[in-house]
């Protein structure tokens, strides 16, 4: 948690440090209060005292009370304030961080564990700082401000109330030693709940399709079951702490009035001593009690702290260059010698690939699931950097341009097809946020999109569930390739984009595309022979190895891979051996 406090901003240091004048004022007038009480009972049995004395002096403890109030108010808005709004600003650090994540990175974290990291363990962090500016500075001064008041009240007393203070202690730090195990294992179960209601909910139609609702409540119950029995436990023996704390206060009151009853008898105290002693030993009790309220938080918003950072600390693996090239000349894409290896992986997903592309023509890629297609599409907007090799944009390597640049070139439509939240119209302007309706209508006509967004209630205006669950796999499809025509790029990346569409409609979005595309590289990614046989030059993958690489007759005749994929889907009639 302390590491954090250097994202506080010199504002934040100014607001804290007017929260410390705050508290020590209240602290202040919290310890005039017994002094003026015990002047009062001192009043109340001097003869020589009238009631306008007592009154006088009553009316100078509402003032001091009143003074108090004005604190307390002053110091619960300025922390909820800097907590508030650090957390904010803690929120969007994590988002961004998140946001500059590689795919490798993003591989180190589950997605429902970065939603709890930016969400809940935020939230405890925030409670923490909170209470702490509050509780944590006024709880040590008023318990040393009261002792230097009573240390010389009495021996015996004083005594006793160290004992207090002493058993509290120990008590603290017991609880502290059995609590902290459980709230870390607390946000790691919070993380496996969280991930098991994210997979149902995404998987909602394959657990229906296979009736499996029973076997992902078990599952979802035995993650909450042991989640619960966690909560019990650490919140039991927290629940232990406050009526044990309270049973010592309360002995402790016992133990200075009994006490100084003997005490008085002897002489050796007054009454009015007495009762500025037991006011003074409550207060350093209080304090104590706020420093165990601070135990039940802190613990768990150290975990939280830790979890953050630990999104934080991330090294990006993939970085922009010190000094960025600018992305100019006639588009072209090359790969050199490219070898590629998963982090942890025991072999070479793809390896020794070569190929080059330049404006005008359209390269396809073709092989076996597994074979490493999808690989080579993430290694040109740099979602992986490759292991040996060079990946050349307009005959630069792209590490050397920014991430920026090197994507705002590049109309990408990956595997995995997902639209956003909104209308038609966001989603197919999400790249070219300056889009005018002419340039999305017209991006939706080469997606051929334009036939079923005209028969939509809004059209354009039409609502989009997240994900594209109110769309058909088609219509989704298509919206994602109108996405990426409407961002206008040099480059157009398509990832098996084409597999929902009918052979009419492929050969129909192909054609359109062909007319745009002239001064423009177009990567295509396909199973089917069909949608790529006519493209200026076809890779083929086997085991991450080019076997093939040339036009469609020359494959079909040289490259016993690419024929035996071609007869499997048309006859030799139709491929015209």
């Amino acid at each position: 948690m302390l590491r954090l406090l250097k994202k506080f901003r010199p504002i934040d240091w100014f607001f804290a440090c007017v929260v410390v004048a705050f508290v020590v004022g209240q602290v202040y007038f919290d310890l005039k209060l017994p002094e003026y009480t015990s002047k009062i009972i001192t009043q109340m049995i001097d003869p020589t005292k009238t009631s306008r004395d007592i009154w006088a002096t009553g009316g100078k403890m509402i003032l001091i009370c009143l003074a108090n109030i004005g604190c307390t108010i002053c110091i619960g808005f300025l922390a909820t304030r800097i907590a508030t709004h650090f957390s904010k600003r803690l929120r969007l650090e994590v988002f961004k961080k998140v946001e500059s994540f590689s795919l490798e990175e993003m591989s180190e974290f589950e997605t429902a564990s970065l939603i709890t990291r930016t969400t809940n363990d935020i939230q405890q962090v925030q409670m923490a700082y909170g209470m702490s500016l509050r509780m944590l500075i006024a709880a040590p001064i008023t318990a040393v401000w009261a002792i230097l008041k009573i240390k010389n009240t009495s021996v015996i007393l004083s005594l006793s109330v160290g004992a207090a203070i002493l058993a509290l202690f120990v008590l603290i730090a017991i609880v502290m030693a059995v609590v902290m195990p459980r709230f870390k294992k607390i946000q790691i179960l919070t993380d496996k709940l969280n991930d098991v209601t994210r997979e149902n909910l995404t998987g909602l139609r394959v657990v229906r399709a296979y009736d499996a609702e029973e076997y992902q409540q078990n599952k979802f119950e035995t993650a909450n079951t042991n989640l619960t029995k966690n909560n019990l436990i650490a919140n039991r023996i927290m629940g232990l702490l406050m009526p044990a704390m309270s049973m010592v206060m309360a002995g402790i009151s016992l133990i200075v009035y009994w006490v100084g009853a003997y005490q008085i008898n002897q002489a050796k105290v007054s009454y009015p001593d007495l009762q500025a002693f037991a006011s003074y030993s409550m207060q350093v009790l209080m304090s104590l009690m706020m420093v165990a309220m601070l135990t039940v938080m802190i613990p768990r918003a150290a975990v939280s702290a830790k979890r953050i950072l630990e999104v934080l600390d991330t090294k990006n693996k993939i970085t922009d260059p010190l000094v960025k090239e600018t992305i100019d000349g006639e588009t072209s894409l090359e790969f050199r010698n490219v070898t590629f290896n998963y982090p942890n992986g025991e072999h070479p997903v793809v390896e020794d690939i070569s190929f080059d592309v330049k404006a005008g023509e359209t390269l396809a890629i073709i092989g076996s699931t597994g074979a490493g297609k999808t690989t080579i599409m993430n290694m040109i907007p740099r979602f992986y950097d490759t292991t040996k090799g060079d990946v050349l944009v307009n005959g630069k390597n792209v590490k050397n341009y920014s991430k920026h640049d090197l994507r705002n070139v590049i109309g990408y439509v990956p595997q995995k097809r997902f639209l956003f939240a909104g209308t038609v119209k966001s989603n197919i302007g999400f790249g070219n946020q300056n889009m005018t309706d002419e340039e999305m209508k017209n991006a939706a006509h080469i997606a051929a999109a334009d036939e079923f967004i005209e028969q939509m209630d809004e059209k354009y205006e039409s609502h989009i569930a997240q994900g594209g669950k109110n769309v058909s796999g088609g219509q989704m499809q298509r919206l994602c390739i109108a996405r990426a025509i409407a961002s206008k790029p040099k480059i157009y990346l398509f990832d098996d984009s084409f597999s929902a569409l009918d052979y009419k409609t492929d050969k129909l979005v192909r054609s359109r595309l062909k007319e745009i595309t002239s001064d423009s590289v177009v990567v295509i990614v396909a199973q089917r022979i069909g949608t790529i046989k006519d493209a200026d030059k076809i890779v083929v993958l086997d085991d991450g190895k080019v076997v093939g690489y040339g036009k469609h007759e020359e494959l079909l005749a040289n490259c016993s891979v690419y024929k035996e994929i071609a007869l499997s889907q048309l006859s030799k009639e139709e491929l015209g051996l």
